[in-house]
């Protein structure tokens, strides 16, 4: 702890004014004081430079400490290895540690985290074990330098981590309750784009070729609105109950979707094995791009929720002949006017490998405004959602409201944009700009960890859905519908209703090739809804195979009718629960608790280190072999000889500093 300090050099102002009675400037009539009042101002100013910690410091302490304890420090040390010459006596451990601090610090670039990490460098590095800062330029060559090992090697610590700690002592996930009491965990998939604008440069013969600094880390692409000239894709994978992060893939331009979802992917199994979960039971939300045929061949084993852009399923005649009977549900946003009209639609295979998926088309009519979802043809907007979930466990409404409730994880993307902005240009290399953002989400995950040990709180259940028994909609029920149905034949060798195919023009076809228009539908007490289709006496009297088709076998009194019944799905009545935790609070904890609080730092001088007597070189060392990892991660080590320092952390609670070991149980 430092103590106050004597100001040789100060020089002291001192300002005192005192008012009597009857002095002073004042005006006729006012009233006189009874009593004097004494201002005294003191203003102390010294030339000795007394530099204050950063408002983040204290943070940087408490999260470094805390990966300490756990060993993670040398973990990344031991398992993440990385050589190339001009690094000087630094090693991998000393970069990270300083994308660690940047992370945490939430400084706008590189230059002000320098510069108001400058005074305290050596600190900061005793908190990681290490002796001196790397200057802003070997940062820059480091990860301009860094290859794909490193980096995947980095991310496998990263969720190796992830995994090694439960954010509760429950162990508990969070999860989703269906209809039929069953329980799912979900995942968030989606990508982000940063565009970098780039001033026109002349070219002319006389001018050397363009070269653009971010040619190797962006390229051209959709930025959905014209804010740059070039782009870089990145795909990020959370958890929708903790919103923990479990990776991010980036590629320049419009990226290689694809690809990215084989990592989250496989990032999604290691989690699932760590934890002992069922991955026929795990949920990925997916974005629109990944809603056609041949991605969803790539989520095999996992249950999926996508908006499809595969709008050629519209003209399948099973999906036009279900868009002409009675839609099983209506669904409405509580913030919105505009109702869709749901049609279920299962078993229909999308995309050239015939992936067979529950299809499901929201209608609703167009607007002067062109729709940014879906497909219009002929004054309807028709919106696809593509999904394997069980009809038995989640009704068409239940589908689509799960997809929109996707709209959580853009706030978390905003979050991450505004305390950390991973998306910023922090290397002009693509593996260096991965391992900004793979260390951005770590401190991310941390944040979580140690906001839920200050603030314990259970898992939280929001009813995502009422129970069907609970619920005062209109017909039709909201439990949905079926597969159409009609009657068998009432005599032997007359037709029956298995005689009259639906057509995807909404007409029944008659065994003599004539159409019958539906007319009237009416409810029935079991709660099914039937259809009635009707043929036209014109057709039915001159029709050869009438005695075939009427009651009454030859007089033709009234033409055919069929009717076509379609019985409710039997779905369980349970609510759908959704339980998580809080989106903010635990991580807002980490980030506020220590920010306005006091922290004092002290650095003694170090004692020279005592003569030792050389050691005889070696025939490696004098030949100039490589040195050994060891040795390379001894370079920078901090010794006994670099002094000790002393933090001292105001506003800890008492249990965390218990945890972190800094106070003895």
């Amino acid at each position: 702890m430092l103590s106050s300090l004597p100001l040789p050099d100060a020089r002291r102002i001192a300002y005192d004014e005192q008012i009597k009675q009857g002095e002073g400037p004042s005006s006729q009539g006012s009233e006189k004081m009874s009593s004097s009042t004494r201002v005294s101002i003191a203003i102390q100013a010294s030339s000795e430079a007394a530099p204050t910690p950063p408002a983040w410091f204290g943070e940087a302490v408490l999260i470094a400490q805390y990966l300490r304890k756990h060993g993670v420090l040398t973990k990344i040390s031991e398992g993440v290895r990385f050589a190339r010459r001009r690094f000087g006596h630094y090693e991998i451990i000393d970069f990270l540690a300083v994308l660690f601090g940047y992370a945490i610090s939430g400084e706008r670039t590189l230059e002000a985290f320098y510069a108001r990490l400058h005074p305290f460098a050596g600190p900061f590095m005793a908190l990681f074990e290490r002796d001196r800062l790397p200057s802003r330029s070997a940062l820059s060559r480091f990860l301009a330098a860094l290859t794909k090992e490193p980096i995947e090697a980095l991310r496998t610590l990263f969720l190796d981590d992830l995994s090694s700690r439960p954010l509760s002592d429950e162990k508990q996930v969070g999860g989703l309750a269906d209809r039929a009491g069953d329980e799912w965990i979900v995942f968030d998939l989606d990508g982000t784009r940063e565009a970098a604008r780039q001033r026109a440069l002349p070219k002319t013969e006389d001018l050397p070729p363009v070269s653009r600094r971010l040619d190797e880390i962006c390229a051209p692409g959709y930025t959905g609105r014209k804010r740059g000239e070039v782009v870089r894709t990145r795909t990020t994978v959370s958890q929708a109950h903790s919103y923990q992060w479990l990776g991010s893939f980036g590629n320049w331009g419009n990226g290689r979707y694809r690809e990215e979802l084989r990592q989250g992917l496989s990032a999604i199994r290691r989690y699932l094995t760590a934890y002992q979960l069922d991955p026929s039971h795990t949920l990925l939300r997916l974005d629109g791009q990944y809603g056609t045929g041949a991605v969803l061949a790539d989520l095999a084993g996992f249950a999926f929720l996508t908006r499809g852009k595969e709008y050629t399923v519209l003209n399948y005649p099973q999906v036009q002949t279900r868009l002409h009977l009675p839609p099983d549900q209506f669904q409405q946003r509580p913030e919105s006017q505009m109702v869709r009209n749901l049609y279920d639609c299962p078993d229909v295979p999308v995309g050239p490998e015939g992936v067979l998926c529950r299809v499901i088309v929201a209608t609703h009519q167009a607007s002067n405004k062109k729709s940014p979802v879906g497909v219009t043809r002929e004054g309807v907007v028709y919106e696809l959602f593509f999904t394997n979930l069980p009809q038995q466990a989640f009704t068409a409404c239940d589908v689509v409201e799960l997809y929109l409730h996707r709209g959580a994880f853009e706030p978390t993307l905003s979050d991450e944009d505004n305390e950390q902005d991973p998306d910023r240009w922090c290397s002009h290399s693509a593996w260096g700009q991965e391992c900004w953002q793979v260390i951005s989400q770590w401190i991310w995950n941390l944040r979580l960890e140690l906001g839920h040990q200050l603030k314990p709180q259970a898992l939280r259940t929001t009813e995502f859905a009422k129970a069907l028994s609970e619920t005062n909609e209109p017909e039709p029920p909201t439990c949905g519908y079926g597969k159409p149905t009609v009657a068998v034949a009432f005599k032997v060798g007359r037709f029956s209703g298995q005689d009259f195919t639906l057509q995807p023009d909404g007409t029944l076809c008659c065994p003599a090739h004539q159409k019958l228009f539906p007319h009237e539908r009416r409810r029935e007490t079991d709660g099914s809804l039937r259809v009635v289709y009707g043929a036209s006496i014109r057709s039915c009297r001159p029709c050869s195979l009438r005695e075939q088709c009427q009651w009454n076998g030859g007089t033709t009194a009234k033409p055919r009718q069929v009717s076509v019944l379609l019985h409710p799905v039997m779905i369980g009545s349970a609510p759908i629960l959704w339980h998580d935790w809080g989106r903010r609070m635990h991580r807002h904890s980490c980030i506020h608790l220590l920010r306005y609080q006091r922290v004092e730092v002290q650095v003694e001088s170090g004692n020279a280190p005592p003569a030792v007597a050389l050691a005889p070189l070696s025939r490696a060392e004098r030949a100039h072999y490589r040195l050994t990892w060891t040795q390379r991660l001894a370079r920078n080590a901090r010794s006994e000889a670099g002094g000790q320092v002393t933090i001292r952390l105001f506003g800890v609670p008492e249990h965390v500093a218990i945890s972190l070991g800094w106070i003895a149980t």
